[in-house]
């Protein structure tokens, strides 16, 4: 028997929708300024925090093997077939190698430039939020979001 706190999981995917603003609206309205790039920048900061969030919360409530990086919570989720062949999973890979950077190396991030994720990473995100929710309702039945 498993145990997926299925809830925790539509809570963080629940900030999808905020974070696809952030993107947006950097994407729209890059000028190039600090106040655009620290829009950007939190919003892929947190985008990597949620799908790394979900991929250890199926990774523990499944069962699957451990990971040792954030990489390998993807490429875990992916082999398990969280989400299938929809390509998202070379984005997501491109996406958490940027968390080291973004949290560690903050002081040498380049605010100035639009990042070339910015403006693909919303329908990334809905992506990977849809199979998420794909995958629960085919493993676990009973679909719980609205």
């Amino acid at each position: 028997m498993y145990y997926v706190n299925r809830k925790q999981i539509e809570l963080i995917l629940d900030q999808i929708p905020d974070i696809n603003a952030g993107l947006r609206s950097a994407t729209a309205n890059w000028d190039g300024s600090t106040l655009m790039g620290l829009v950007q920048e939190r919003s892929l900061h947190l985008a990597i925090e949620v799908v790394t969030d979900v991929g250890s919360c199926l990774i523990d409530g499944f069962i699957m093997r451990d990971a040792g990086s954030y990489e390998d919570i993807i490429s875990i989720i992916h082999e398990e077939t969280v989400f299938g062949d929809s390509g998202i999973y070379t984005k997501l890979i491109e996406l958490v190698a940027l968390r080291k950077p973004l949290v560690q190396d903050y002081f040498e991030w380049d605010r100035s430039s639009l990042h070339p994720l910015t403006p693909d990473l919303s329908e990334v995100l809905e992506q990977f939020a849809l199979e998420v929710r794909n995958y629960l309702n085919q493993e676990l039945g009973t679909n719980i979001h609205p």
